[in-house]
């Protein structure tokens, strides 16, 4: 049996793009627990890697043989396709051999840029995940929740909300096994759920009232105007609530079980576990 320094060295180097992230981070942490060399891409990184500055990206590729693709802030944006179709390109000259990208469900665009990774000629694993439950507890409706109001711009729709470790285990997977060459896996949580329903579910579990009320997309669009929050960002969760929440992802798949030959975990559990770490009863602000 060959010892573990030998396979160590065998092993191939993986980027995580956005390796300080809610998929990004589970990826580069499961990596370095099986001993698996790992460079971190993310623009507080040291050297840097920023989507917007092609300059930072050809020094990160360099002895890399795989990578994990997180786009910022979301495959929906405009320019996103070309700057994935620059980036995909450039991996190719740098004699990448395998790339893992994040998804989303129900976006064109995202979709667009599945198709560009296909086609790069390299081996590829597309991860097209609906909403993460950790957007939850790790975004920005964490500070609603602390408040107690959550309003919202959707009504009615179920929408199956899947594991972020979920999708970081079908990432490591696919970075690291064999059988998941080409293999596009749609990742949905085992149940759909309203947004009403999810937040009925936190309050009962962490015993604070959160009421929830859905609202009109100029009312959310005024309100994180009021608070600050960049045009650019309100134009991508207007296009989140509006198109991908208009019930065109609500039916379940079979992707997490296909990539990891289980059931995706229930957002209950996550909702049991994420409260046991207090992050849900904290002040807001701190």
């Amino acid at each position: 049996m060959k010892n573990t320094k030998e396979m160590t060295e065998k092993k191939q180097t993986t980027l995580v793009l956005g390796g300080t992230g809610k998929t990004g981070r589970r990826v580069a942490e499961r990596l370095q627990n099986l001993g698996w060399p790992v460079r971190i891409g993310s623009r507080s990184g040291n050297p840097p890697f920023d989507w917007e500055n092609q300059a930072t990206w050809k020094p990160m590729l360099q002895g890399i043989t795989s990578v994990y693709i997180t786009f910022q802030p979301d495959l929906a944006v405009p320019g996103a396709v070309n700057t994935i179709d620059s980036f995909v390109k450039l991996a190719v000259e740098c004699g990448i051999g395998k790339l893992v990208l994040l998804s989303g469900r129900g976006e064109k665009e995202a979709q667009q840029c599945e198709r560009v990774v296909m086609d790069s000629g390299l081996d590829w694993t597309i991860l097209r995940a609906s909403w993460f439950n950790q957007n939850f507890s790790e975004s920005y409706l964490l500070e609603p929740i602390l408040a107690g109001f959550v309003a919202l711009p959707v009504g009615n729709v179920g929408e199956p909300f899947v594991d972020t470790e979920d999708i970081a285990e079908a990432a490591v997977a696919a970075l690291t096994e064999p059988g998941h060459s080409k293999q596009l896996y749609e990742l949905t949580g085992p149940r759909l759920l309203t947004f009403r329903e999810v937040i009925g579910e936190i309050a009962s579990k962490t015993g604070n009232p959160i009421q929830f009320e859905p609202i009109s997309t100029e009312q959310y669009t005024a309100a994180l105007t009021e608070h600050g929050v960049p045009e650019e960002y309100i134009a991508l969760l207007r296009y989140l609530f509006t198109e991908v929440l208009d019930g065109r992802n609500a039916y379940l798949t079979d992707g997490v079980e296909r990539a990891l030959g289980r059931k995706p975990a229930d957002f209950s559990d996550y909702v049991q576990r994420t409260a046991a770490t207090g992050i849900w009863s904290s002040s807001p602000g701190k």
